[in-house]
């Protein structure tokens, strides 16, 4: 049965979709094509006619992922706009969303994956990378920090470090301890 362009557009939407997310649950080489485009509800033989290679496929999920996570800073945000900084550093310094395989912070999900793969794949997380540098360098101006400098790096990257150690750890206390510690280090490196 000939399926439709929208129809086709559609289902490419839904494989990246679904792609997005099982990628952060299981890593880029932890699913193969044919359980891939099953929980997209498709055959593997459609895979072949919307993408040109599972790299394809991978490169365009990290994009989406990435976007994903933006939108879930922006809407941390707007939950309370007097405090970005402190917003963005509840929500991502949490333990619900340590829990969250599937829809949580892609960079902490595949990045260490990602750093092997080729460019295409990385151009995505460089791209939001580059993209939550800049929100969190407007939140550093905001709170009277001064302008821009390595202290968005240096914050992001310790969010980034105290999910992914959190993840890794079994005792929840500890895990706490890790995300509780980076969000006071966020603080005081910000002048919040």
């Amino acid at each position: 049965m000939r399926v439709s362009r929208t129809q086709a557009a559609e289902n490419r939407e839904t494989v990246i979709n679904v792609a997005s997310r099982l990628f952060r649950e299981r890593g880029f080489d932890g699913i193969g094509l044919k359980d891939l485009m099953k929980g997209a509800g498709l055959t593997q033989g459609a895979f072949y006619k919307q993408f040109a290679s599972k790299d394809d496929l991978a490169a365009q999920a990290s994009r989406r992922a990435m976007e994903s996570a933006t939108r879930r800073w922006s809407a941390a945000t707007a939950a309370n706009s007097d405090d970005p900084l402190g917003a963005v550093i509840a929500f991502y310094l949490s333990m619900d969303h340590r829990g969250e395989k599937m829809d949580g912070c892609p960079i902490v999900a595949l990045g260490s994956d990602a750093a092997r793969q080729g460019n295409d794949v990385k151009a995505p997380f460089e791209a939001g990378i580059k993209e939550h540098l800049e929100i969190l360098g407007r939140f550093i101006a905001e709170t009277g920090g001064g302008e821009f400098d390595g202290r968005a790096m240096a914050i992001l990257s310790t969010m980034v470090g105290a999910l992914m150690l959190s993840r890794v750890i079994n005792d929840p206390d500890l895990a706490q301890a890790f995300l509780d510690a980076a969000a006071n280090q966020v603080r005081e490196s910000a002048g919040a």
